[in-house]
């Protein structure tokens, strides 16, 4: 008799700089996913159906993750008993090698459980380094983890004018991205100053302010010093924005952080 899959919810890091980002990609593909990686080495433990992750929080080309989230349904051989946390833990961190992705920790979850639409909230980090007129003064610790802004400096002024023609209702269907989903979402939007929930078409308005970076969140080319976290425990909707700065080798590394609710 054929056993019921087994859900787990896994919480894992990655240093994002060689991937694609976390979602699947073809395998044909120069560069691939973070899901590529993690779905291959759960073809190791011998399922007997294929072994997919639902990812909790997106992100792009070249950005890391802290603590990333997905759940994945494993259905063991007849005899076979279910896997318990610890185990699932070492088995894949096993056949991830040497890959710089690890699995942090599992939980064995309901069937009704879903990484992506339970979670709470997630948390963006964005490392902006000042003072540097030339990339080559980036430290060399600090390469592939902070944004480091041509000129050295953000014309601040200047992004908060324009983020003044953000606010209020509008229509970014000109920004939304193509998939499955989009038929069944609304492009209309309500940005409230310190409040209202940022869809990824909002997200990249905003990046295209005067000075700002150009090329989207997490782009390599542009952003690589964003980190992401998803997390099941807080207050949904809730919005805070936080900083603050360290001084490294004459430079200032401004480190900003945002919670969004769901």
């Amino acid at each position: 008799m054929v056993s019921p899959p087994t859900r787990y919810l896994v919480f894992f890091q990655y240093f994002g700089t060689k991937y694609s980002g976390v979602m699947e990609t073809l395998n044909d593909q120069s560069i691939l996913g973070v899901q590529n990686y993690l779905q291959k080495a759960a073809q190791n433990l011998k399922p007997i159906v294929p072994i997919k992750f639902y990812i909790s929080s997106r992100t792009d080309t070249g950005v890391h993750a802290l603590c990333n989230s997905a759940h994945l349904d494993i259905q063991r051989a007849p005899g076979k008993p279910a896997f318990n946390e610890k185990q699932l833990i070492y088995s894949l961190n096993y056949h991830l090698r040497p890959e710089p992705i690890r699995i942090l920790n599992a939980y064995r979850v309901a069937n009704s459980f879903h990484a992506r639409f339970s979670a709470l909230s997630r948390t963006y980090v964005y490392r902006l380094l000042m003072g540097c007129t030339h990339h080559s003064e980036i430290p060399v610790f600090e390469r592939d983890l902070c944004w480091a802004p041509v000129g050295g400096h953000l014309n601040v002024p200047a992004m908060q004018d324009a983020a003044q023609f953000l606010l209020g209702t509008h229509d970014f269907s000109t920004f939304r991205s193509l998939n499955s989903e989009t038929p069944f979402q609304s492009p209309i939007r309500t940005i409230l100053q310190g409040a209202g929930v940022l869809g990824a078409e909002v997200q990249e308005q905003i990046i295209s302010l005067p000075t700002g970076p150009k090329n989207g969140w997490g782009s390599s080319c542009s952003w690589p010093g964003k980190t992401s976290a998803s997390s099941y425990k807080g207050v949904t909707g809730d919005k805070r924005f936080t900083s603050f700065s360290t001084e490294c080798h004459g430079s200032t590394i401004w480190t900003l952080s945002k919670i969004s609710g769901i």
